[in-house]
């Protein structure tokens, strides 16, 4: 596995052969958009995973979501199946995973990475390469859909979740991947990912009810976005403060926010217009969004805290087995979002495991819990019965 990231990492430059997303004609929207089904898969195309030999079969599909607004939107997964028969029960698993994308651009998607892209850009999704792996070496297909879409909607719930669930739509009716109706699902994300994968079961009975999900993993989660904003301002991750102000902003226009900003945010939300999370991490280091706003105290704005209302997870309850992780010393999202988080599920009907780790910091803890949540979805392919009600520790 250190070898795998090695081989990823070290690869300096741009591929020449490996445009950007906004650069290379299988992302064009095809013509007719919008007669197609959600789900439905309108262009693919086989791929080396990560521009590697590995023995992985690899390709990308291009399909048709429904965006927040009600828009058509031609998205990409990169679909991937060990190249090794499937030897335990039934049909081989379908595992649903989200990249923490966390940008603002679409050279930060984690289809270009997985293509073999070479780039800063790629950062977010190699972190996630040795889950990957981990998955297909149990001899899970996954999927890995590029759920912020052409527009690269950052933090946008409805916009993220119908792009997960067309995407396993599109992945478990491409014929070579090898996916029957019978074959367990289950998704995971961490971050940025638990954020897509969340709003996706949140709305999983409305809007896909065909796809029932064994199991469902999700750490690092997002929730009380002000609240993540106000523990990294001013901060070495105050760069994750301008992606999540400038994301709201120019996805929700109607809440006023962006008139709210003075002239340097919006200069800020021009320079910043594509910008990967990796980016503005290291190019906002120890600012705070007030010097941006027309006036102090930005995250208590009306403006502010209608745009990120609309994106709070908790507004439904998943009716999937859940099993949810969150380090109580987590540098980047605070657990006290998460534990209310919890608690609303709880309370509204949920089926899950809430684990409050004593592992500290938010990297370390996506690390060394992916064992539990591994294990939670093997024993879900696997046919075990997950436990009911609410089971918090």
């Amino acid at each position: 596995m250190v070898a795998l990231l090695a081989a990823v990492v070290v690869v300096p430059g741009t591929r020449a052969d490996i445009p950007f997303p906004d650069q290379d004609p299988f992302y064009a929207e095809p013509v007719g958009l919008s007669e197609f089904e959600n789900g439905a898969i309108m262009n693919s195309r086989p791929i080396s995973v990560l521009g590697l030999p590995l023995p992985v079969s690899g390709w990308q599909l291009q399909y048709r979501t429904t965006g927040s607004a009600g828009e058509a939107n031609a998205d990409v997964a990169t679909v991937m199946v060990p190249m090794v028969p499937w030897l335990g029960a039934g049909s081989r698993p379908l595992l649903s995973y989200q990249v923490a994308e966390d940008s603002l651009g679409t050279r930060c998607a984690p289809s270009f990475a997985l293509r073999g892209g070479r780039d800063f850009s790629i950062v977010n999704t190699v972190l996630d390469v040795p889950f990957l792996a981990e998955a297909m070496r149990r001899g899970w297909a996954v999927v890995v859909s590029d759920y912020e879409g052409p527009q690269s909607r950052f933090f946008d719930g409805v916009n993220s979740g119908r792009a997960v669930l067309d995407g396993v739509r599109a992945a478990r009716s491409f014929v070579p991947l090898g996916i029957t109706e019978s074959s367990p699902l289950g998704a995971w994300g961490y971050s940025g990912g638990a954020f897509a994968t969340l709003w996706a079961m949140q709305l999983r009975a409305s809007y896909a009810p065909e796809l029932w999900f064994a199991g469902v993993t999700s750490g690092g989660v997002p929730s009380n976005i002000p609240g993540i904003v106000g523990g990294v301002d001013g901060g070495y991750q105050a760069g994750l403060g301008v992606l999540i102000l400038i994301a709201m902003a120019r996805n929700d226009p109607g809440s006023g926010l962006a008139d709210a900003l003075n002239d340097n945010g919006r200069l800020l939300m021009e320079q910043e217009a594509d910008a990967c999370g990796g980016d503005l991490v290291s190019r906002h280091l120890y600012r705070h969004v007030d010097e941006y706003a027309n006036e102090p105290n930005l995250l208590d704005h009306p403006a502010f805290r209608a745009a990120t209302n609309r994106q709070e997870l908790g507004g439904w309850a998943p009716d999937v087995p859940l099993y949810l992780y969150h380090s109580i010393a987590d540098d980047v999202i605070p657990v006290d979002g998460f534990t209310s988080l919890v608690d609303r599920y709880c309370a509204l009907g949920a089926n899950l495991t809430a684990i409050h780790s004593g592992i500290p910091g938010h990297n370390p803890a996506a690390a060394l819990e992916a064992f539990g949540a591994m294990g939670f979805l093997s024993d879900r392919f696997a046919g075990i019965p997950a436990s009911t009600g609410c089971t918090v520790r």
